[in-house]
């Protein structure tokens, strides 16, 4: 049987990959696009923090991808399971295979909750929760709305994890609905981040820093949780001393917002396009594969060192298609990718410390300090969080349309 080989073949229909198919379609109209994704229903996950603070419904979240897919693309409804890059191939659940003059890999990230024992059964039920699921934000805007006294723990994992600030953000939107409700001096919150800084670029500490004070959370830095018990209310962390030894922390509690361990899909770190992390080992700038030429990733599952967030995936997006444009003319990339990437920090509601930041943490503000000073909490970040930013996406970066976003052109 003949195999159909298609000009791009699109691994993952979620930011990513739609909107670099849409990108791609801007350009080049008339190209041959298979995506391969096996979800029925698409999620601006960035809104996510918001349901879970009463902000947002959920379903101001959620699309049929039916109704996001680019015209013109070949949808297969399944999901990828291996890459055989040396013949251009992919094979899906099904058993049959695609083949293709230029891949791009968008699979997303895998939330590992099995990582910690006993999270995955506990969600939902005793106070456990987490905004990194569609189903369970409701469930934190309630248990927020219910607790008034007692102990409140917001976990965050080792890096890389998508959207690095979201658990803190989960933790300042609790505690400014405790605070206006009089009950934040009945809770004591606990903020356990697996690494050793508040946040990733120091520029944006000062201001995190005195919301921490304001609403006298309890840092710990360096526990990382290893185990939730949900019926007994307990959560176990794990701290490693100088000498390398590992101590053990039991804490009880009336709410927990967990965050789990993120890696690649399991498909990837098996696969030949994976570096020694399981990441898609690509070029930083021209997110072009090391390795095979006619790949390219994009998203949170490739290897580049910056935040995995939606604005860096936008950015990506035209970098890759016009990438993709080139090597498909027998070039070579044209376009690089300055590792931009930006965290809207909602530390209270109505307002927001918008981080904007590259590669090496280097500050890349969009908007003139006189309109947003990205280092101080704003009002002007927080309409840009809560009212331009999903509209831009539903109606901008899933249509190729790149406001604020073109990509920036390799000098010759």
């Amino acid at each position: 049987m003949k195999v159909k080989i298609y000009d791009v073949v699109v691994v993952g229909g979620g930011a990513a990959g739609i909107a670099m198919i849409a990108s791609l379609l801007k350009r080049s109209p008339k190209l041959s696009i298979c995506a391969v994704e096996p979800a029925a229903e698409h999620y601006y996950q960035p809104g996510w923090t918001m349901v879970g603070a009463g902000v947002f419904k959920p379903d101001q979240t959620r699309r049929m991808s039916a109704d996001l897919m680019p015209d013109n693309v070949t949808w297969l409804k399944q999901a990828a399971t291996a890459f055989a890059p040396d013949a251009d191939e992919i094979m899906l659940a099904d058993g049959s295979v695609l083949r293709y003059r230029v891949l791009v890999a968008a699979p997303g990230i895998k939330l590992d909750w099995s990582a910690v024992a006993g999270l995955g059964e506990a969600l939902g039920a005793n106070g456990v929760t987490s905004n990194y699921r569609y189903d369970l934000a409701p469930y934190t805007h309630r248990l927020v709305q219910e607790t008034k006294k007692g102990r409140a723990l917001f976990s965050q994992p080792a890096m890389p994890i998508k959207c690095a600030g979201a658990p803190q953000k989960a933790m300042y939107l609790s505690c400014d609905i405790w605070r206006d409700a009089g009950s934040l001096k009945n809770i004591e919150v606990e903020f356990h981040n697996a690494g050793g800084v508040l946040f990733g670029v120091p520029t944006y500490v000062p201001a995190l820093m005195h919301y921490v004070e304001k609403y006298a959370i309890n840092l710990k830095f360096g526990s990382n949780l290893v185990a939730v018990d949900g019926p007994r209310c307990i959560a176990t962390f794990e701290r490693k001393a100088a000498d390398g030894t590992i101590h053990r922390t039991e804490r009880g509690f009336d709410m927990l917002h967990a965050v789990p361990p993120q890696v690649a899909p399991d498909f990837v770190r098996s696969s030949p396009l994976a570096n020694a992390a399981g990441w898609i080992d690509v070029d930083p700038a021209t997110l072009r594969h090391v390795k095979y030429p006619n790949i390219y990733a994009l998203g949170d599952a490739c290897s580049t060192p910056n935040a995995k967030t939606m604005a860096a995936a936008r950015r990506q997006a035209p970098v890759v298609a016009v990438n993709v444009l080139s090597t498909l003319a027998g070039g070579t990339p044209v376009a690089d990718y300055d590792g931009y990437g930006s965290c809207p920090l909602t530390v209270e509601r109505g307002k927001i410390v918008l981080a904007e930041f590259g590669y090496g943490g280097k500050i890349m503000p969009t908007f003139p300090n006189w309109m947003n000073d990205g280092t101080r909490p704003s009002r002007a970040a927080w309409i840009l969080k809560s009212r331009i930013l999903p509209s831009l996406y539903w109606h901008g970066m899933l249509k190729g349309r790149e406001w604020l976003a073109k990509p920036h052109m390799i000098a010759r």
